[in-house]
């Protein structure tokens, strides 16, 4: 494998003109989020190299998948990988803000948004876009998904567990309600250290999973964690 590239079994992620790599995080969402049935229409937000985008798109061989991103570096990155993928026909890759974006409601959302709230940015203009909160805060992530969700749509995210509660008062005030949950630790030693959420518009019945683990020993995959990845990662 050449550098700045991670192989997965079905499609390649070439990253190397991108601020933010491939990482544990995406790679969960990806394998984590729901759609309804007969879903047709995914939108992947800040796809950076597209590697959420390609995952849905494998995982959900009927749906179209959109990977929006304001950075044209991480458009043409996400666009490359897309056009040498198995499922290049069914994603398009589009530069935009998301506040800018008006399309047709979407039947899945996904996004693995900036992480870092209140914090220095780095001098790197595009990887500060990817990892800071200033490029897309949780209010305008979260109104942005209100209105391009369909009314029986599905909305997931993942976010560090400190920042949790701005992301469920945002979505709160959004109209949005969260319906499944599920807490992740990386050791069985330590404190949950992400949080997958899933949002709807309508009530339902909260889902939360008990906490998971990623790891039961340094560089040893839990089974939890195996079987949710599987038909992506080699190894």
């Amino acid at each position: 494998m050449a550098k700045g590239e991670f192989e997965f079994k079905q499609f390649t992620i070439h990253q190397e003109c991108c601020a933010m790599k491939v990482g544990t995080d995406g790679t969960l969402l990806g394998a984590w989020a729901s759609v309804p049935a007969d879903a047709y229409r995914i939108l992947d937000i800040g796809t950076g190299t597209g590697l959420i985008t390609l995952m849905m798109a494998q995982r959900y061989p009927e749906a179209e998948v959109i990977g929006v991103d304001i950075d044209g570096e991480a458009v043409s990155q996400a666009t490359a990988n897309a056009a040498d993928s198995p499922f290049a026909s069914r994603i398009r890759i589009v530069q935009a803000d998301i506040t800018d974006l008006s399309v047709e409601p979407f039947d899945a959302i996904v996004c693995n948004p900036p992480f870092f709230v209140d914090s220095l940015t780095c001098p790197n203009s595009s990887r500060t876009l990817a990892r800071h909160s200033g490029s897309l805060t949780y209010k305008t992530l979260m109104q942005s998904v209100k209105r391009l969700l369909k009314d029986e749509g599905l909305f997931s995210v993942v976010v560090p567990m400190d920042y949790r509660p701005r992301l469920l008062t945002e979505a709160a005030l959004a109209g949005l309600i969260l319906s499944k949950e599920c807490s992740i630790k990386t050791t069985p030693k330590k404190t949950p250290k992400r949080c997958l959420m899933e949002f709807r518009k309508q009530p339902v019945t909260l889902v939360v999973s008990t906490i998971e683990t990623l790891e039961i020993r340094p560089r040893q995959r839990s089974d939890w964690y195996y079987h949710l990845t599987k038909d992506f990662y080699l190894k």
